[in-house]
């Protein structure tokens, strides 16, 4: 079994709401960290380095990072493998040269300045049931979610009273820096908090209605703009729409997953859409005209006489949208018509007379060059 793909930014450490310097530092990080060079013969260290590497490159790049953004892995598909080719690997080696310097602080601490940790809220997961007239169209969906919501009491903030001082361990930077011995010698690590947990600030007075959290239990009507031309098990990112975080830090987001509902006469095939048409004897024979249906309501479509089982009848442009690998729409598929034709298996006896008849007719019996046209155009 395929192994599910980790998100990007996990990959990285990094919030979804990073900056690029913050990607590119800790990229670095990583690049170093499982570099083949200082670990060689691991095989787990490569593979992480090659899936660090396969992070940046998509979340480097603006119009990468947009489209994953919004359709995860599934909207990576068609956008053609990664390469190292935006990260200048010297960035790396020059930063070993300060770990044999005896620097090592600064890299194991992204830098010597400190930043306050912000709480992020966790991801949600819903799905959501799509026909296939509103995969033509797109579709605005309203959808209850039970999610952590701000506390309306203490407005997130998580204090009964607004008062919140500065964190008397960390004196408000969030870290602490301890000094630890090494292959290298001593090195100063720099950790989070433990008393307040990266946010730098203590609450004095904690909320009664949320025992100091900030967030409790509650539900939200969330409106979802689903774009035309989605796909079964597709993905799509509502930002900030996740669950709320503690002490009014960064939503997570709403992901939801796409699922489609079958429609009780249309095949969906990528963007085309395939109609099984069943023919009668006489209409196959002598032509006619048939409904059949589409998205957007019943067509006439005529059938030529002497119509043969296999064919391929097109309506242009009555499929789906065609979605580009950045989520473009470049026109519709078609509607294809595969024709069969009925032969009955009983017959009355008036029936049976009538096809004794028509079975003398030199017309009614195939001959060598129809039997080749048949087969050729039915495997071809």
């Amino acid at each position: 079994m395929e192994q599910t793909k980790r998100d990007y930014y996990e990959v990285l450490g990094v919030d979804k709401t990073a900056s690029a310097d913050e990607i590119k530092k800790a990229y670095r990080q990583k690049a170093i960290q499982y570099h083949p060079d200082r670990n060689p013969g691991n095989k787990e260290a490569e593979e992480k380095f090659k899936e660090a590497a396969e992070a940046y490159e998509v979340l480097s790049d603006p119009e990468k990072r947009k489209r994953y953004d919004q359709f995860g892995h599934a909207g990576m598909n068609g956008m053609g493998g990664f390469s190292t080719g935006n990260f200048d690997l010297n960035d790396i080696f020059s930063m070993f040269g300060d770990v044999f310097g005896g620097r090592m602080s600064d890299m194991f601490s992204g830098g010597s300045r400190s930043q306050q940790y912000t709480p992020r809220g966790s991801d949600l997961r819903v799905k959501v049931k799509l026909t296939l007239e509103e995969i033509r169209t797109g579709v605005e969906k309203k959808i209850r979610v039970k999610k952590n919501i701000p506390c309306e009491q203490c407005h997130g903030t998580g204090s009964e009273d607004g008062r919140v001082d500065t964190c008397p361990t960390c004196h408000g930077t969030g870290h602490i820096v301890r000094q630890q011995r090494g292959m290298f010698g001593i090195m100063q690590v720099q950790q989070l908090c433990p008393d307040c947990q990266g946010e730098g600030k203590r609450i004095v007075n904690k909320c009664k209605h949320c025992g100091g959290e900030g967030i409790v239990r509650g539900d939200e009507i969330i409106s979802i703009n689903i774009p035309a031309g989605v796909a079964e098990g597709m993905q799509l990112t509502v930002p900030g729409k996740g669950n709320a975080a503690p002490h009014n830090g960064v939503n997570g987001d709403l992901l939801v997953l796409i699922e489609e509902e079958k429609h009780p006469e249309l095949i969906r095939d990528e963007s085309n859409l395939i109609y099984n048409l069943l023919l009668s004897v006489p209409t196959a024979t002598l032509g006619g005209q048939v409904e059949i249906p589409t998205l957007e309501g019943k067509v006439k479509v005529t059938i030529q006489p002497g119509t043969q089982p296999g064919k391929i009848l097109r309506l242009k442009g009555k499929g789906l949208p065609t979605i580009d690998s950045y989520g473009r729409s470049y026109g519709n598929g078609d509607l294809l018509i595969n024709i069969g034709v009925y032969i009955p298996e009983t017959l009355n006896k008036d029936e049976k007379k009538m096809m004794e008849e028509l079975a003398k007719s030199d017309n009614m019996k195939p001959n060598n060059k129809d039997s080749k046209n048949f087969f050729k155009n039915l495997f071809r």
